[in-house]
Order: structure tokens, then C-alpha cells, then sequence
């Protein structure tokens, strides 16, 4: 899968590139993944700003301005979440998109309703945020790697 993440990280890049906006990433189960595969790319920083990986939920208050009733409401696994932490990225960076992820890796950590491989995702350009929610089959890795990949697809067509 790495051969696709760097490839989708390019095309990123010169998607990001064409329009001369700059991406921050807000991670959480990712831990830094998305981020990392964009600055795999030579030349990333005329178009990746920066990235925050907000693992605990104190963290998503503290750098994204993620609302902790939000939090304790619907949980750090929640669309709701996701679309926070993007907002958040935005407002915190000097960008003009953002993405964010927010799940749960495994093995453990499963709740009612959120099984390990869910994983929350939220795209920000402006006042237009998209969120989705899926749930990855696989091991801890295979979660995060499909998780790193989707954000990157999404952002293609977020930002075209």
C-alpha cells in the first residue's frame, strides 16, 4: 500500500499546487501518517503548512479548539469530531484546507456502535467541511494505512 499512499501524496501535491493553497492535517489514530506521506513528497513545503496530532481528547481542545462537550457528547470517534478538528486546523494555520482523522485502531478500544476500524474523517476548505465515517477491516496497521490513503483520496476531491 505504500507505493499507492506515495502516489496519492503526489497527486495531492499537485492538486494543492494548481490552486496555490496550502494543507494543515489534524490526526489522531493516524498518529501523523497523513502528514508524514505529504512530506515524503520533494518539494512538500510549497504546499503543506502543517500538522497537528491530537491523540487525546485534551489535545483536540488545546490545539484544535475541538469543544470538550462536543467530545464528552458524541464521543473523539464521531463525524461531529472529525468536522471540529478539521475547522480547527484551518483556524489555527495559515491554510486554505485541512483534514482530519479520528478512529479507532485496534485491537482494542471498540465501543458499542464503533467497532476497531472506525475511523471519522473531515475535510476543510472555508465554511465547507465534509465528513465521513467508514470502518476498515485488518490488523492496528492495515486500519491505519487505509485510513492514511482515504484521507489522501478525499482530498483530491475535496480540493478539485
Amino acid at each position: 500500500m505504500h507505493n499507492d499512499i506515495f502516489s496519492l501524496a503526489s497527486q495531492v501535491g499537485l492538486a494543492l499546487q494548481a490552486k496555490g493553497w496550502l494543507l494543515a492535517t489534524a490526526e489522531s489514530c493516524t498518529g501523523g501518517g497523513v502528514a508524514q506521506a505529504v512530506t515524503d513528497i520533494a518539494g512538500s513545503s510549497a504546499w503543506f503548512e502543517r500538522g497537528f496530532v491530537t491523540y487525546s481528547n485534551a489535545a483536540k481542545t488545546d490545539l484544535l479548539n475541538v469543544p470538550a462537550a462536543l467530545i464528552a457528547e458524541v464521543g473523539a470517534v464521531s463525524e461531529e469530531v472529525a468536522a471540529a478538528m478539521a475547522e480547527g486546523a484551518l483556524a489555527n494555520s495559515d491554510t486554505q484546507v485541512a483534514v482530519s482523522t479520528t478512529g479507532i485502531a485496534g485491537p482494542g478500544g471498540a465501543v458499542p456502535g464503533k467497532p476497531v476500524g472506525t475511523v471519522c474523517f473531515g475535510w476543510a476548505h472555508g465554511a465547507i467541511v465534509h465528513t465521513e465515517r467508514l470502518v476498515f477491516a485488518g490488523d492496528r496497521q492495515a486500519v491505519r494505512e487505509q485510513a492514511i490513503a482515504h484521507a489522501l483520496q478525499g482530498l483530491l476531491r475535496f480540493i478539485k
